[in-house]
């Protein structure tokens, strides 16, 4: 009988891409290109419901706004019935899953059942703060480790 192989789960992880500057795009397109470069989505995928729902919770954030994912939900069909963009991925079940993706990041947060991003801050700040002095020495420190040990 052959042996049992645990699992490899990652205790974190994250995927970052390089595209060009952000040159006369669109505001969406723009929150496409980032949830690309943060790798919410993937290159070519159609279902990019991740982005209305980033958008959704961006904008309410800057206006110092915590939101529901009811709330969400209603502006992420209001966001793509405004781009002319199909319904795929719109069940609040979906959209609750692309919440807790962002949630996992720390991109943002829960607080009694409404969100909004991470402490109001800019993405940008939350990049820096969360991701790249957080998430990435963590990463790379871990990488470290398995190059020693494999040398």
């Amino acid at each position: 009988m052959p042996k049992k192989i645990s699992k490899d789960l990652p205790l974190s992880e994250i995927t970052l891409r390089r595209y060009e500057k952000p040159y006369k795009m669109s505001r969406r397109e723009a929150m496409r290109k980032l949830c690309l470069s943060l790798g919410l989505l993937q290159p070519g995928d159609s279902r990019d419901v991740i982005v209305d729902v980033l958008h959704s919770i961006v904008d309410s954030s800057k206006r110092k706004k915590m939101i529901t994912s009811d709330e969400v939900q209603k502006q992420v069909i209001t966001l793509r019935k405004k781009n002319k963009l199909n319904a795929n991925g719109i069940a609040a079940s979906n959209i609750r899953r692309q919440m807790k993706r962002l949630k996992d990041l720390q991109i943002i947060e829960k607080i009694k059942n409404e969100y909004r991003i991470t402490e109001f801050e800019s993405m940008e700040n939350v990049f820096e703060e969360r991701i790249k002095k957080y998430h990435l020495p963590q990463i790379m420190s871990r990488v470290k480790d398995y190059c020693r040990v494999a040398k």
